[in-house]
């Protein structure tokens, strides 16, 4: 493993930041710690780059321990590079002088090539005696990024990188950076609080709550196969919806039928994720919802629908189907991925249920 951290807990004086938080990277994979404010991602790569000390656990760089209770590897000695969420890059010197800045240990040549070849992979050849004011704010990122890269460390950190930037920006210089990283082969662990920029840049990903990492996947598994309720909610745009599991344990919503993905026992009482693709406008299907919201996103339209039984849920809809607030269309079920969640402390049977909409799916059953 390039990156292993292990049970790792971080606090300040009585308050504990992480607890037993645990991921590891291999060689040339590139991470990512999602998560809202506070919830300790930021605190997690600090640690990582030898700026917190650890109350439990270790830190494994290269099969090299650099942190552990009581011992702390100093940040200029772990082989980890730093892009900070400002850039840092130093006004006074040109781009390719910022680059150099890490590289004293070599002489000369060595280092002029060096700087040229950092320059050459994040396309800023032609850029090399540009200023930081003289340049764009995707280009300063790419010049931080060669920056961090130039002394070959074992493992790049990121920090927010891309939250100075706007939202079009964000997307097209997250991949460029993935694609930075992955021509070097360098292993990077990223913190963000933007889901869209982790699913570009990342290949696993943890969602952080609390200190501690809620799943630790790939950007897929995350989407669709949350592995609690919390990584349901955040990943992606989706509601809950009320069903019990059949005897052949199809899942029954107000909806309809669902094939299972687990064999949950007949007559538990679920909530059921469902996606905005997972709902299709059909005129031609007999069952309705009313629209009472939408979103026009230029190519589609995301669409709040209301069903009968009170249960609201969102549909993706190419934007060329305009229906008004309101108004009642066709839908259809068409969800390939099911997640399915037990509510926890309801009844299993059909003589107590927790709502009318769980009524009206177990009355399937029958």
């Amino acid at each position: 493993m390039q990156l292993e951290i292990l049970n790792i807990a971080v606090g300040f004086a009585d308050t504990q930041v992480l607890d037993d938080l645990t991921l590891a990277l291999t060689p040339g994979e590139i991470g990512c710690l999602l998560g809202a404010s506070g919830c300790g991602k930021t605190t997690a790569l600090r640690a990582v780059a030898g700026f917190e000390p650890l109350r439990q656990g270790q830190i494994v760089v290269d099969d090299r321990q650099i942190s552990r209770p009581g011992f702390t590897l100093p940040p200029q000695r772990r082989r980890v590079g730093m892009v900070f969420q400002d850039y840092a890059l130093f006004p006074h010197l040109s781009a390719a002088d910022n680059i150099a800045f890490g590289l004293r240990h070599l002489k000369g040549d060595a280092r002029r090539a060096r700087v040229r070849e950092m320059l050459d992979l994040v396309g800023l050849g032609d850029l090399a005696h540009s200023y930081p004011h003289q340049l764009s704010g995707g280009q300063q990122q790419r010049v931080a990024v060669a920056r961090a890269l130039a002394p070959d460390p074992a493992l790049i950190l990121m920090d927010e990188p891309f939250s100075n930037l706007d939202v079009e920006l964000r997307e097209r210089l997250s991949l460029e950076v993935r694609a930075i990283l992955k021509k070097a082969g360098t292993t990077a662990l990223i913190v963000t609080h933007d889901q869209n920029e982790a699913f570009a840049i990342a290949d696993r990903i943890g969602l952080m709550h609390q200190g501690r990492i809620e799943q630790w996947d790939t950007p897929y598994n995350l989407y669709h196969r949350p592995a609690s309720r919390l990584v349901a909610k955040f990943i992606g745009q989706g509601v809950l919806i009320p069903g019990v599991v059949g005897d052949n344990h199809h899942i029954h919503i107000p909806m309809g039928c669902l094939p299972a993905l687990s064999p949950l026992p007949p007559r538990t009482v679920v909530d059921v994720l469902l996606r905005p693709d997972d709902i299709v406008h059909d005129d031609a299907s007999a069952l309705r919802a009313r629209v009472v919201a939408k979103a026009f996103r230029g190519a589609s339209t995301l669409y709040t629908l209301e069903l009968s039984c009170g249960s609201k849920v969102l549909s993706l809809a190419p934007s060329h189907r305009d229906h008004a607030i309101g108004a009642s269309i066709g839908i259809r079920l068409n969800a390939e991925h099911v997640v399915a969640f037990p509510v926890p402390g309801a009844a299993q049977d059909q003589q107590a249920v927790p709502s009318p909409s769980v009524e009206m799916a177990v009355a399937r059953l029958a």
